[in-house]
């Protein structure tokens, strides 16, 4: 018998999440049936999309949403061996019983050298967001101006690596001096402090005078009312995040988005990352073989210890990662 220990949310949040808001459960595991395996989590991913997913999908005392690398530990299932690694969907847990049809096997390809918890953000989830957001949202050409916010994140770091592979020039904000360094060592042509500017306005034009192609927002309220007034004509948004309003109490006042949309002819366009399931394997394959290649550099902010992740979560919703945010279980 396996006791799997799980965090579940025992307040919904009101305003920005509190640890009071967790509470931490001891969950006795049944023996295996046919076609049924054990799962130890290895790592596990905090993402800023689980502040409002737990608002609109889960009940107070609900296991929190999330995914993980796990390791199969014992299997009854002819499909999965004995420690092999997979990405599940099964939440804030230690170990859970699975009969294998959400999981999703690392690449065949994955080199002993790499991370397994890539898996979890450059070569999963996030960086998928980047992938399809980029080609099929934003559809960047080379010689374009992208833009991109939040831009040391775990998407957003995949957004500014790939325009330039795209060919693109690339301006990206962040919130600290640490993350706009980052942002240059990795290849973003400019990149800026939003929190230490005097204007958003007047840096958004020194960065990129001409105005802005594609805009990739993961932030929206202020910011992206400011960017879009500095699109080009044609120009594409990708609304991926916004993750300015996930924490806010009272509901935010305009400003208001149709003259510029009207004058440039911008096309706007919200898009979640499953739009994309049937697609998930080529998207994987290019950004593994980017990261193999050193095109595409990955950083990641590792909290050790299952019992911190309510921790984890909180720092990376107030910005505290560079990167990708990983609990190592």
């Amino acid at each position: 018998m396996v006791t799997a220990k799980a965090w579940v949310l025992k307040k919904h949040f009101e305003g920005f999440p509190k640890t009071s808001d967790f509470d931490q459960k001891m969950i006795e595991l049944p023996n295996l049936k046919d076609g049924e395996l054990l799962l130890e989590s290895v790592f596990l991913s905090v993402d800023p999309y689980m502040r409002p997913y737990s608002q609109r999908d889960m009940k107070e005392g609900d296991i929190m949403i999330g995914t993980q690398v796990a390791r199969i530990v014992e299997s009854k299932n002819p499909a999965f061996t004995v420690g092999a690694f997979v990405v599940a969907r099964s939440g804030w847990r230690t170990h859970f019983i699975s009969d294998g049809k959400d999981l999703q096997h690392l690449p065949p390809n994955w080199p002993e050298s790499l991370p397994k918890s890539l898996a979890l953000g450059t070569v999963g989830m996030p960086g998928l967001t980047a992938y399809f957001g980029l080609l099929e949202v934003c559809k960047m050409k080379p010689g374009e101006t992208v833009l991109v916010n939040a831009a040391a994140g775990a998407v957003g770091s995949v957004v500014g690596q790939l325009a330039k592979i795209g060919g693109c020039k690339v301006v990206g904000c962040a919130g600290s001096d640490d993350k706009v360094a980052y942002l240059k060592k990795i290849g973003f042509d400019e990149a800026f402090n939003y929190k230490t500017v005097t204007s958003l306005d007047e840096a958004l034009r020194k960065a990129s005078p001409d105005g802005y192609d594609c805009f990739f927002d993961n932030v929206g309220g202020e910011f992206a009312s400011i960017a879009i007034n500095q699109m080009k004509k044609f120009g594409r948004i990708a609304v991926c995040g916004a993750i300015s309003q996930y924490n806010v109490s009272m509901p935010q006042k305009g400003p208001y988005l149709q003259v510029p949309m009207i004058f440039q002819e911008l096309q706007m366009k919200g898009f979640i990352v499953t739009r994309w399931n049937n697609r998930w394997e080529e998207g994987l394959k290019a950004l593994l073989k980017w990261v193999m290649e050193g095109k595409v550099k990955c950083h990641e902010h590792v909290t050790e210890g299952f019992e911190n992740m309510p921790t984890a979560f909180i720092g990376m919703l107030k910005g505290e990662n560079i990167g990708k945010a990983i609990v190592k279980a």
